[in-house]
């Protein structure tokens, strides 16, 4: 189904209850484009003077405990509840200090304001672009599981759906199997916003490849491969595991397999570019293989070691270019950096939020395969 032809289904029918939108502090930016969308589609019939965003604030005592307020009525509402649990831009004071919130503070006020709620919603929706807990989404040793603990408690509290983006394992709804859960990859948005920027690249396979930076982002650089029709390397990761550190096995070294990549423009797509060591890594050897010019992706660019790694990488020719979506915080910083792309995704979660708020199945909505075709035919 086209765009247009989901906003005049969504404007034309009424949903399972009236909208409400609650866009937690740390996601203030994101849900105010959100709702744009929603009100000029009119969903549900509302007139765009109308406003489905419902305020809502976390205020903390001077010791640092904190509550949930809902500022107006959510009875009867279909309510869906934005939050960014990582961004750590978000303050609060505790005895006279300034302190960042942590994905901990953030998950602890999503709890809050759901409680604010006091069960008078229809229904109750959490849209968590970064999953809380997701990067510990496992047990190897005498280790907490706290994504799965934290999608039983929400359960629990009677949230019906969650929404999430490009969960670092999408396995952990397992925890839940009887919820909503879905795990939602922007890959039309990162290709549209890869040839809008990009506008002299050759996806042929005599000229691009994509590489998977390990086994574990297989699946999504394989979809990439598969919809672009080139052949797809990978690198996987030699570790050493004699050692822990910060309770991993440190990586010894990138073993690349796959085709030559001589001469190849590279495209690179990950979850997470948290320090960013391995996706310069990766580069560097990618670089020294004579690859051409190197692109990389990550849902979620953190940077948490700084950016000047990644200005020294892009002045020395090893990155051309960086994508990350605006579903997490981006420093002032990060986005006046000439080598970092925005991806927006924001349409893409109101048609979400209109498809389940009507009932619609979300693949009759969104098509990526069939709109990323279309994206093909328009750059041939």
């Amino acid at each position: 189904m086209s765009a247009g032809a989901s906003e005049v289904l969504f404007n034309a029918q009424k949903g399972v209850a009236p909208l409400g939108l609650v866009a937690m502090e740390s996601a203030t930016e994101i849900g105010a484009k959100i709702n744009s969308y929603l009100k000029r589609w009119e969903v549900g019939g509302i007139s765009p003077d109308e406003d489905f965003l419902i305020g809502c604030e976390c205020p903390r005592f001077s010791s640092g405990d904190g509550k949930g307020i809902i500022k107006s009525t959510v009875r009867g509402k279909d309510l869906f509840i934005i939050v960014d649990v990582g961004n750590y831009n978000c303050k609060y004071n505790m005895f006279g200090k300034e302190n960042a919130m942590s994905p901990d503070d953030h998950y602890q006020d999503l709890k809050r304001v759901i409680q604010a709620a006091s069960g008078k919603a229809h229904r109750i929706n959490v849209i968590m672009p970064i999953l809380y807990g997701g990067r510990q989404h496992r047990r190897n040793f005498r280790e907490s599981l706290d994504c799965a603990c934290a999608l039983q408690e929400l359960e629990a509290m009677g949230v019906a759906n969650i929404i999430t983006f490009d969960a670092h394992d999408p396995r952990v709804q397992n925890a839940i199997p009887l919820m909503g859960f879905d795990n939602v990859i922007p890959s039309y948005q990162v290709l549209k916003c890869m040839f809008r920027a990009v506008p002299d690249l050759n996806i042929s396979p005599e000229t691009f490849m994509v590489i998977s930076p390990d086994e574990g982002a297989l699946n999504r650089n394989m979809y990439y491969a598969s919809v672009l029709g080139v052949n797809m390397g990978m690198f996987y990761k030699r570790r050493d595991y004699s050692k822990i550190v910060n309770g991993r096995n440190p990586i010894v070294a990138h073993e690349y397999l796959g085709n030559s990549v001589e001469g190849m423009d590279v495209f690179i797509a990950d979850d997470i570019i948290s320090s960013g060591e391995s996706m310069l890594d990766l580069a560097y050897a990618l670089k020294a293989k004579k690859a051409k010019r190197i692109f990389a992706y990550a849902t979620y660019g953190l940077f948490t070691d700084g950016l000047e790694k990644f200005d020294k990488a892009h002045a020395d020719g090893y990155i051309d270019g960086v994508f990350g979506t605006n579903l997490t915080y981006r420093s002032p910083e990060l986005l006046a950096r000439p080598w970092f792309n925005e991806v927006d995704v924001s349409k893409y979660i109101a048609y979400f939020i209109a498809a389940i708020n009507h009932d619609v199945s979300i693949s009759t909505v969104l098509d990526p395969h069939a709109k990323i075709k279309q994206l093909l035919q328009k750059k041939q």
